[in-house]
């Protein structure tokens, strides 16, 4: 009878033990996504760099290839329409032709023969942290957002580079919290709350 109480205790003891080991590795358990766009960049400034490259008037579309921007991927790249190009590089009709940059003057003077590109690159990566238990019952919810994300505007007559830009979030870097007062019972609460107001 001893042996066995003496056998309940040593568990007892180990599971006790165990537990915040068990809690903490918890934590790996919560979910976490990356989103790539089809890229070869690794980071922001790396595609900054490529597109520093550029030179108007002389780039072409084959070297932009060679930069990591081709024109012909459409996994990230989307073709501008004229007239909203136009309203694009100038959006005031009261500037002067030329006022404006040589690459934008030469694009409007070209007329349906220009073309513009643009091309939205990154990561983003999204890890739920935080306490495990309340967030795998719907408690609170807490997600760092990470990554980085640019935008680029290449614009092309006759394959040849007129006028380039970029911009865009080097560092990425917020959080979202969600707090779900009724945990599970959340979303029947929402459902029934829009059902009461119609």
């Amino acid at each position: 009878m001893d042996g066995t109480v003496g056998i309940r205790s040593a568990a007892r003891a180990m599971l006790a033990s165990a537990l915040p080991l068990l809690l903490a590795a918890c934590g790996h358990l919560l979910p976490s996504e990356t989103q790539r766009t089809a890229t070869s960049f690794e980071s922001y400034e790396a595609a900054g760099q490529a597109l520093q490259a550029v030179v108007p008037f002389k780039t072409t579309v084959n070297d932009l290839k060679a930069l990591g921007f081709d024109i012909a991927d459409s996994a990230n790249v989307n073709v501008i329409p004229y007239p909203e190009l136009v309203a694009r590089l100038a959006p005031h009709p009261n500037i002067a032709l030329d006022e404006l940059d040589p690459g934008i003057r030469a694009c409007i003077q070209a007329q349906m023969a220009c073309r513009a590109y643009e091309f939205e690159i990154g990561v983003q990566q999204r890890q739920r942290v935080g306490d495990f238990w309340r967030d795998f019952l719907n408690f609170r919810r807490l997600t760092e957002v990470s990554g980085w994300h640019l935008r680029a505007l290449l614009v092309i007559r006759s394959g040849v580079v007129l006028f380039s830009n970029f911009g865009g979030e080097p560092r990425v870097a917020r959080s979202e919290l969600r707090v779900n007062p009724l945990g599970p019972l959340q979303p029947s609460g929402e459902a029934a709350g829009a059902i009461l107001t119609r």
